[in-house]
């Protein structure tokens, strides 16, 4: 690891450090600063005095010197330590990583299970070209961090591991890395140390080459679309309450509504800094994803990882013709603030950027297919329409929607179009769909409908469909449940080792796969 990795890691130490410096030495501040800017000042009266005082008054200056001198060694052989028995490895099977020095852990991601590589910069380690790798395994807590590496070898570890994922070997440049590293642990080190100094003299590495992102978002789109979501919606209601609540005299609305108006603002305004420096770009190894303004995290999202793909469209948006794009994905997180920002690939899109996303997100998607995403999906229904819809029987069970709520399945997919105010098109790839299940309670019986649902990952795309005419529900079981079986016995998408076609433009018909070799 980068030898400045405990500085980062222990940075809550130093500012623990600095308050109480900072505390013992406010008045004494105050006493020999304040007088410069205002000469009129009064006398201080008697003051007590703190542990500084106490040492200036006895003549404690040597021992004091000598302690902190002896504090500072202890911190820096700790964080010596820490380094020094914080190491990892990459074989033909796992990343493994192992740290502490009095309670040893040790952790291992399989390859054949990498769910995904994800780099982030935070702020403060971005102006010494720092970055943290983190990969995604297959279940809670099970993610492996790789805290802190220079920009430059976190791109390079994070290449070999995507590399190694895909069931290629590793070329000359790991053979030679390996052989390298048999001058043993102190030369090793002793690299690592001089990297690390000589990054501190000449500053941050210049930034690593990015592929062409297929979208761009307009600031100003960004923050309009924040603009017009429901939870700028509730901070209005919230600042009405509290407005009528100071009118008419109720204090306690405002100890109640203000920490929750602070609360919904901060949301806000993260939520604009996130998306910011957004781009998303095909790579050998799958989707790269990048964003954050201060932290900045940039994702690899490997084949065959997206469990489902969802378009969204609020009514507030329909006038301007703006999109978002959601995703079912193993993020080795619990479901979270923390993991909600894995899911979500696309903040808001026009048409065409959606379908730049979603042939990079479902490349498995035959062409003849499309058009049950866009003409007939997302922007359906239309004359000939291909779905299954609500019987108008049940449409008391979809005032609204009834027209659009329904299901088409194709060889590879199974597509659940839903809503009016709120569309959405949710697309489940048969390969990695886990179930499909029935259900019908009483008023559904005596319509003669019953529920549909697709059983996935957890994520934020949902997989149910209610008021399905009982025969389409039969018939969507049966074919769902024969398709999944022949999709996932031919997918290969897990043990990828080929290199990701240019995204097509809309309207343009993406080049034919190429032949395995016999």
């Amino acid at each position: 690891m980068h030898p400045l990795t405990p500085l980062f890691r222990g940075g809550l130490v130093f500012v623990v450090v600095a308050g109480i410096i900072i505390s013992n030495f406010r008045d004494r501040f105050i006493e020999w600063f304040l007088p410069l800017f205002v000469p009129s000042l009064p006398e201080p009266g008697d003051y007590p005095g703190g542990p500084i005082d106490y040492i200036l008054e006895h003549n404690l200056i040597p021992m004091a010197a000598l302690a902190v001198l002896a504090l500072i060694l202890v911190i820096i052989g700790l964080f010596f330590l820490s380094w020094r028995f914080h190491t990892f490895r990459i074989t033909g099977d796992d990343v493994e990583v192992r740290q502490g020095v009095l309670f040893r852990s040790h952790r291992r991601a399989p390859l054949d299970r990498v769910q995904g590589v994800n780099l982030t910069r935070p702020m403060f380690a971005r102006l010494v070209g720092l970055a943290k790798l983190e990969v995604v395994g297959a279940g809670t807590d099970a993610n492996v961090k790789l805290e802190y590496l220079s920009t430059a070898n976190a791109e390079a570890v994070r290449a070999d591991i995507l590399r190694l994922a895909s069931g290629a070997q590793l070329g000359g440049t790991a053979a030679g890395a390996s052989q390298g590293a048999g001058g043993g642990r102190v030369a090793s080190a002793a690299s690592a140390v001089s990297d690390g100094i000589t990054g501190l003299i000449l500053g941050a590495e210049e930034p690593v080459e990015e592929p062409q992102s297929v979208v761009h978002i307009p600031p100003g789109r960004l923050a309009a679309s924040r603009l017009l979501s429901g939870s700028t919606i509730v901070m209005i209601l919230l600042i009405v309450a509290i407005v009528f609540g100071a009118i008419y005299g109720t204090p306690w609305v405002l100890f109640g509504m203000v920490p929750a108006l602070i609360g919904f603002g901060t949301y806000w305004v993260r939520s604009i800094t996130r998306a910011l420096r957004y781009s998303i770009a095909p790579t050998r190894n799958g989707v790269r994803i990048t964003f954050g303004l201060f932290t900045t995290v940039t994702e690899i999202l490997p084949p065959g990882r997206v469990h489902a793909v969802e378009v969204a469209q609020s009514i507030l948006w329909r006038p301007y013709g703006w999109w978002s794009v959601k995703v079912n994905r193993l993020s080795g997180r619990a479901a979270d603030g923390q993991a909600a920002q894995f899911t979500g690939v696309l903040p808001v899109g026009t048409r065409d950027d959606v379908e730049r996303v979603l042939r990079l997100l479902l490349p498995g998607l035959a062409e003849d297919e499309w058009h049950a995403v866009f003409e007939d999906g997302i922007l359906g229904p239309r004359e000939g329409d291909p779905y299954t819809n609500t019987p108008r029987r049940a449409r008391i069970l979809r005032l609204l929607s009834w027209r659009r709520n329904g299901f088409l399945i194709t060889a590879g997919a199974l597509f659940l179009r839903r809503g009016v105010v709120w569309r959405t098109l949710a697309v489940f790839p048969l390969a990695r769909l886990q179930s499909v299940g029935l259900d019908q309670g009483p008023i559904d019986r005596a319509l003669g409908v019953a529920g549909a649902q697709a059983h996935t990952i957890m994520g934020p795309v949902s997989g149910s469909l209610g008021a399905v005419d009982r025969d389409a529900a039969l018939h969507l079981f049966e074919t769902v449940a024969v398709n999944a079986v022949a999709a996932a016995a031919t997918d290969r998408s897990h043990r990828w080792a080929g290199e990701v076609a240019p995204s097509p433009l809309p309207g343009e018909t993406p080049p034919p796969p190429e032949e395995p070799d016999a």
